[in-house]
């Protein structure tokens, strides 16, 4: 019976830590730095990052590292919020301003009373609603809806996006004001592909989490380190998290992590031993990539072997497997 490799214990030198941000990344060191510096004042913030990068994690660091720690940081998702609630959910309303309103309710806005309100995904917001939260952060006052009483907003605002907001500007799903007023200062987090250094970190960390939560004591193997540091992450920190729980759930002891290049392989292509049969019709483009997967599969991903067998260059394997990692596999 052939023994899973298990990666020897190593000391390696201290990650830098913020709140649940772990890191050996020079860019997130940075990163660091700047939020540390954000947070000591009142300025408006704006996050930008891929979807699961980490933004929200970001926006609570810079609150708890501010003088409003003690106060509430209340993360709303404004994609999430129908276009019609959003202005009483942010402001609340009086009872009898529409139908519906049988009491008075107290918004967004008011239950981060001396806190931070996290504006999650701001270019889903509609057009006018924007001009709206643009009067409020220019005026630091809002009615609730259907109300005449001023109140002051002594709220922080943290806003985020999964777009680049110069082209959100040019697509027209963030005005251009509102843009330079969130922005006040701009972070920008990167994705986990590049932060290479980090998967292992990250990885570990849920890992514990989950040997904790579970009263277990699982292990990756070599292999699934190294699946995970080889992978791009198209999904980010997000999609690492839910792979690792996941593959947690299916592991007894030694943790392994089924390569992800692997997934969704096309239904008109047969896998026999050492062979890839294409039926007729196949797309020149998904025989390419089934070739390509299975050469990979062969040899247990080693990317050298598999590129030297296909006759191409590493870089051209890396260009390719990339590109597999569209809008199909995004959820793998």
């Amino acid at each position: 019976m052939s023994s899973v490799e298990v990666p020897e214990p190593s000391i390696e030198p201290a990650a830098s830590s913020l709140g649940l941000l772990k890191t050996h990344c020079p860019a997130m060191e940075q990163l660091y730095g700047q939020l540390g510096r954000v947070a000591q004042t009142l300025a408006t913030v704006l996050i930008s990052g891929e979807s699961g990068s980490g933004k929200e994690v970001v926006a609570k660091a810079i609150h708890d590292k501010s003088a409003r720690h003690k106060q509430a940081f209340i993360p709303v998702n404004c994609g999430a919020i129908p276009a019609g609630l959003i202005e009483a959910e942010l402001f609340g309303h009086e009872k009898g301003s529409f139908t519906g309103a049988i009491q008075q309710q107290i918004g967004y806005f008011e239950h981060a009373c001396g806190g931070t309100l996290f504006l999650d995904e701001i270019t889903e917001m509609a057009p006018e609603m924007q001009i709206k939260l643009l009067r409020v952060l220019e005026s630091g006052k809002f009615n609730r809806v259907g109300g005449s009483e001023l109140i002051v907003a002594d709220v922080r605002v943290i806003a985020a996006t999964n777009r680049n907001p110069l082209q959100a500007v040019q697509e027209g799903v963030l005005r251009e004001d509102l843009l330079y007023r969130l922005a006040v200062f701009p972070l920008q987090v990167p994705p986990l592909r590049e932060r290479t250094e980090d998967i292992e970190l990250l990885a570990n960390y849920f890992l514990e989490h989950f040997n904790a939560t579970e009263k277990a004591e699982k292990v990756f193997s070599t292999r699934a380190l190294e699946t995970m540091r080889t992978y791009h992450w198209p999904g980010n920190i997000r999609e690492l998290k839910n792979t690792v729980h996941r593959a947690f759930i299916l592991a007894d002891r030694v943790i392994e992590i089924p390569n992800p290049y692997l997934a969704n392989r096309s239904k008109r292509v047969a896998h026999a031993e050492g062979c890839v049969n294409v039926a007729i019709g196949t797309t020149l483009a998904d025989a390419q990539r089934e070739i390509i997967l299975a050469t990979l599969e062969h040899f247990e991903g080693d990317k050298q072997q598999t590129a030297q067998a296909l006759g191409i260059s590493l870089k051209t394997l890396y260009n390719r497997l990339l590109a597999y990692q569209g809008p199909d596999t995004q959820n793998t």
